[in-house]
């Protein structure tokens, strides 16, 4: 299994910018369908974005789409979430996951990922 570990995370105000980032171990990320997700305390973890082996098809939740983009760097090992126009309902921590699945267009849940990080925290205030 790949090991993954994401940073990034922080206190930022509404409105405002933040780029999380997930390097994985291990393994070649290239051979996953990589995925951010989410989780607010008391909450399900949610699906945020998820991006294809190459990077070239990405999907967003309704509620980040326009505002956030995943985006991969298969040679670093890396995927990153820029995450714009923040808002305090964005609070949550942030994980990162990768699946051997094929990508398609379609809504993600947690089981469908085999590896995670630990989180980052993002804190959003008004």
């Amino acid at each position: 299994q790949v090991k993954l570990v994401e940073s990034g995370g922080g206190l930022v105000q509404a409105g405002g910018s933040l780029r999380l980032s997930c390097v994985g171990s291990g393994d070649s990320l290239s051979a996953y369908v990589m995925g951010w997700f989410r989780q607010a305390p008391s909450k399900e973890r949610e699906y945020v974005a998820v991006a294809s082996w190459s990077g070239d098809n990405t999907r967003y939740a309704d509620s980040v789409n326009g505002r956030f983009t995943i985006s991969r760097d298969n040679a670093k090992n890396t995927i990153y979430l820029q995450m714009n126009s923040l808002k305090p309902e964005d609070t949550a921590a942030y994980y990162c996951a990768a699946g051997r699945i094929y990508f398609q267009s379609r809504e993600y849940s947690a089981p469908d990922f085999d590896s995670w990080g630990q989180g980052t925290q993002v804190i959003v205030s008004s």
